[in-house]
């Protein structure tokens, strides 16, 4: 198979994958396709954390152990992008371009199995389950899909970047991310007695103010934080005060010692406010992901890579670091050296007037699109970072 078809299949099995996406913990199908695909290339693999799969090349080289992640899952997302491959699942849809995250890594293996001779180190590669706030990576690790490697790397494909712009820079590259909930509980009654009731929508309107207040006042300016109130809901009705009301939203953090203190505020102005207008607060905080923090290293081989492959002006973007986004390829960092990048797809769309875009839809949008003109890069990066050669003599990318 030339280096042309195998990129052809790889596009043919991203539109499949888009076709039937799977919500995390349910990827059955999508597992099957790439076992089948790995198995028809003799590429020896393993089930691991139930719908994930681990497979190897090189396992005796003596070299460098590498491993390549690829997240799986889709979203709870009614898809309106009118694509001649659309999703056939109601409700579900690869709104994050996870399958264009597998496709790359699947164009990737069946080219190095071809090559696998020439690898100086094993290589790993991770196809996860679960990234969509399932803790998928944790299971993998759990189910020793790091057992061997020294070293990790990953990506996700980012809209807001022009197609032949990258970023991968040492420390943080993504956010930590967490929740919290609060009950604001009170006494309800007639609407036209207020006097008699302790009102909780008040309270909890005055949480929601005054949590704003942690970012601007409480953390000094160069912690990249978020505190949002996503959702207020109350049971009453135009003539009755509930007798409670719930709060619930998201916090961002670019670094961990963040958390710690975020949390803690969070309880104490949701429990003073509340105090203060004669109700209780009950908060819970829930951890979820923690930042995406580059290894110094690993991150300058993969910017290498990258310049290879989009030219020495790739970086040049004016986004701002870390994303507010979150990943669980953190709990990967954790463990090991490794490194994750940012690579866009946006583009002029052909025949657009005065300059539009395309693919420049936001990740988690019903009208999102992967550009298939990424793949092919991706896979080229990941044989560069595997120290095999491209095969297809180099050829570089252009925005």
């Amino acid at each position: 198979m030339t280096w042309s078809e195998t990129v052809a299949q790889a596009v043919a099995l991203r539109h499949w994958w888009h076709r039937h996406p799977e919500l995390s913990w349910q990827e059955e199908k999508t597992a099957g396709r790439i076992r089948q695909t790995l198995s028809q290339w003799q590429i020896p693999w393993r089930a691991c954390a139930g719908q994930g799969t681990v497979a190897r090349l090189a396992a005796d080289a003596q070299g460098e152990h590498l491993a390549l992640r690829a997240d799986m899952d889709a979203l709870p997302i009614q898809e309106t992008a009118g694509l001649e491959y659309r999703s056939a699942e109601p409700g579900r849809m690869h709104a994050c371009g996870h399958d264009g995250h597998m496709a790359a890594l699947i164009g990737a293996a069946i080219w190095l199995k071809r090559h696998e001779g020439q690898l100086p180190g094993p290589v790993s590669l991770l196809f996860q389950p679960a990234e969509e706030g399932g803790h998928g990576a944790r299971e993998m690790i759990r189910d020793a899909a790091l057992e061997g490697v020294d070293c990790i790397f990953g990506w996700h494909n980012w809209p807001a970047l022009g197609l032949g712009q990258a970023l991968c820079p040492d420390g943080p590259v993504m956010s930590g991310n967490g929740s919290f909930h609060i009950d604001v509980l009170g006494r309800g009654g007639h609407a036209s007695q207020p006097e008699a009731t302790r009102d909780p929508l008040l309270a909890a309107a005055a949480i929601t103010l005054n949590l704003q207040q942690i970012v601007s006042r409480r953390l000094p300016p160069q912690a990249a934080a978020v505190v949002s109130v996503a959702s207020l809901v109350a049971q009453g009705a135009v003539t009755v005060i509930p007798d409670r009301a719930r709060l619930e939203g998201s916090i961002r953090l670019g670094a961990p010692q963040w958390r710690g203190p975020i949390n803690e505020l969070i309880v104490q102005i949701a429990q003073d406010t509340a105090a203060a207008y004669g109700v209780r607060a009950e908060v819970e905080t829930r951890s979820r992901y923690e930042a995406t923090i580059n290894h110094p290293n690993a991150a300058q081989r993969y910017r290498q890579a990258l310049q290879e492959e989009f030219g020495p002006n790739c970086q040049d973007s004016d986004l701002l670091l870390p994303l507010m986004a979150s990943e669980d390829f953190s709990y990967y960092l954790n463990e090991i050296p490794g490194a994750f990048a940012l690579i866009g797809m946006a583009e002029p769309a052909a025949g657009a007037e005065g300059g539009g875009t395309c693919y420049q839809t936001p990740c988690h949008s019903p009208d999102y699109r992967f550009n298939d003109r990424i793949i092919e890069p991706v896979m080229r990066l990941f044989c560069r970072l595997v120290g095999l050669g491209t095969g297809d003599g180099g050829q570089r990318t252009e925005g």
